[in-house]
């Protein structure tokens, strides 16, 4: 087991084989290329937080946006897959960044950049995909509560 520090959870230890590698780091922080991806038990397995593992203050909120858009297809170039290594049957997995401010109704998620994950490799990457319909800032919570996975009062954890 490994230490760090982080902002958002104090002293965490990690198994070095949980970590995920995103080989050109995540736009704005390329020098972050080593993450965590942490489950939050009280959110049904919606809400997730990436946390970098190179800089304890840099965590991003995610969102397992299949739970609430069951329907949502990015539509990625495959020459943007061959950072993510060997793609084995189901072992991509796609979260989408979050924003959960204080007024947990404008929760929204960026469905034009989904962050791919490759569990076979344990590579990551955020891909902007060719869906141009799909926003950058997309309003989730209407759709969460329609589809039954997400209470609002759970987001106070986020």
């Amino acid at each position: 087991m490994e230490i760090i520090f982080t902002q958002n959870f104090g002293e965490l230890s990690y198994n070095p084989g949980d970590a995920l590698d995103f080989p050109v780091g995540l736009p704005g922080y390329p020098d972050d290329r080593r993450f965590l991806l942490i489950g939050m038990e009280d959110t049904r397995e919606t809400f997730y937080w990436l946390q970098s593992l190179d800089d304890g203050d840099v965590c991003f909120p995610m969102m397992d946006v299949y739970k609430a858009l069951p329907d949502y297809d990015p539509h990625v170039d495959p020459d943007e897959l061959a950072d993510l290594g060997e793609i084995e049957g189901t072992s991509l997995e796609v979260y989408n960044i979050a924003v959960i401010p204080d007024d947990i109704a404008q929760t929204r998620v960026n469905l034009r950049a989904p962050v791919i994950i490759n569990r076979a490799t344990q590579k990551g990457k955020q891909i902007i995909c060719a869906n141009e319909d799909y926003p950058v800032r997309y309003y989730v919570m209407d759709d969460l509560k329609a589809a039954g996975t997400f209470q609002p009062q759970e987001a106070a954890s986020c």
